[in-house]
């Protein structure tokens, strides 16, 4: 019987040896290039790099806004120069934040600037709603350029960081880096006529609110001011 089993399995020509072990080793020594005793599939999907790219492309795409454009409303006497309004208080402090980074990015251009501080004067808010056809509370800041305006801060990074904002302020006139001696660059100075309390005492009325001045108590610096208006 041993003998038997021996000779069998010398006597075994078939070319496809299989083995529960190596049922696929014939496949790598086999000469058909489309040979394949495989039922799974060969082909070839896209590694996890390539996916990953694909999706972050796509994403990208998405993501990807273009710049805004300036609005067809205007303010008249500003065609050469920069207006924006803002408030220097801290009491929300994103608003704060985003006046700060908005001012910064448009002094880094050298250009003139009209900063309009609505905390300073509230009257500024009320001139900034009569521009913009706006009755309910507006975000600080606001921006317009040659006497467009651009928008606010979300408006003005994307613009920046575009490098499309420097089109912008093309052709406005050179910023005055001198200091007012008057106001000391604050725009703004006590009123005479009350010393900055906003209000006005009489014998005969008594105590009456200045008609000169602002709620603060102030005017707006005649030495500068209106030099940059």
């Amino acid at each position: 019987m041993l003998l038997t089993r021996t000779k069998s399995i010398h006597n075994n020509n078939s070319p496809n040896f299989s083995c529960s072990s190596f049922k696929d080793i014939h496949t790598l020594f086999s000469d058909d290039p489309n040979y394949n005793s495989s039922p799974i599939s060969t082909t070839k999907k896209p590694n996890i790099f390539h996916r990953v790219r694909r999706v972050n492309a796509v994403l990208r795409a998405f993501s990807t806004r273009p710049a805004p454009k300036p609005e067809l409303i205007q303010i008249p006497g500003a065609e050469k120069k920069i207006v924006i309004y803002f408030t220097s208080l801290r009491v929300i402090r994103s608003t704060f934040d985003d006046c700060k980074a908005v001012r910064s990015i448009l002094s880094s251009f050298r250009v003139s600037m009209d900063e309009r501080d609505v905390s300073m004067d509230a009257g500024f808010m009320e001139e900034l709603k009569t521009t913009l056809g706006e009755k309910t509370k507006l975000s600080l800041p606001r921006v317009f350029i040659g006497g467009m305006y651009v928008g606010g801060a979300e408006e003005i990074i994307q613009l920046h960081e575009a490098g499309e904002l420097k089109k912008y302020v093309e052709g406005l006139t050179p910023a005055n880096l001198s200091t007012c001696e008057v106001c000391g660059g604050n725009r703004f100075i006590l009123c005479d006529a009350c010393s900055g309390s906003h209000k006005c005492y009489s014998e005969k009325n008594g105590f009456r609110t200045c008609t000169a001045c602002n709620e603060n108590g102030l005017i707006r610096c005649p030495s500068c001011y209106y030099a940059t208006c």
